[in-house]
């Protein structure tokens, strides 16, 4: 019986759904899904489950997540990230270290946090994504997230590194977009890597190419 989970570093480029079928065909199995998705401009930790394992999937997007992500000052687009179409430049000179680690201190603790319209929520039955691909836009109520820390890595203007642990739900691509703002300037995600999901590390997951039916990880472990 062919069931467990499978840690995978995801390459940018493809959806989470991507890589499912990919495991599907690797495994000769259909009972496989994926425990919280990744953009496909994202790469990191994706946990995948097979078989029986599957009905454990509340469990897996209940676990807090971790990410490193670089912020792009200096332009918003209609994606939040760097696969998205530019709709506004505004200047980024003034923009400090010390502005931006001052900035993201306000969304460190339990804050409020708006759902891109680019995201695989629903809307009257509808993926929010599917509708922004038409060019719709639909009210979305705030959501209660957790920022547990927010650290800055790196500043080389326009580029702001920084290492993120959240609550399930919180989506960085907005994060970004609202630090930019609080900055004074407009901004957008341009990378982004899971690094941790609960106690599942990045240095656990395998590359997709080597996915075989010997590295299925039991659970519960």
């Amino acid at each position: 019986m062919k069931e467990g989970i499978l840690l995978i570093d995801k390459p940018q480029g493809i959806t989470s759904h991507d890589v499912v079928n990919s495991v599907r065909r690797k495994l000769g199995i259909r009972r496989v899904g994926h425990a919280g998705t990744l953009d496909p401009i994202a790469t990191g930790l994706l946990i995948v489950l097979v078989g029986k394992v599957t009905k454990s999937f509340n469990k897996f997007v209940n676990f807090d997540k971790e990410y490193f992500a670089t912020l792009t000052l200096g332009e918003s687009t209609d994606t939040g990230d760097a696969l998205g179409k530019m709709v506004k430049n505004e200047p980024f000179a003034h923009i400090t270290k010390e502005k931006i680690e001052e900035a993201s201190k306000r969304f460190v603790g339990d804050i409020e946090q708006i759902p891109p319209m680019v995201s695989a929520l629903k809307y009257k039955g509808k993926r929010l994504y599917s509708l922004a691909k038409k060019g719709i836009s639909v009210p979305r109520e705030s959501r209660k997230i957790k920022i547990y820390s927010l650290e800055i890595k790196r500043f080389c203007p326009p580029e702001v590194d920084f290492q993120v642990i959240c609550s399930k739900g919180t989506y960085i691509r907005k994060l970004g977009e609202d630090i930019g703002e609080a900055l004074g300037c407009c901004g957008h995600i341009s990378k982004i890597r899971r690094i941790a999901i609960g106690h599942f590390r990045i240095e656990e997951a395998i590359k997709l190419e080597d996915v075989n039916e010997s590295l299925l990880r039991s659970w519960p472990a």
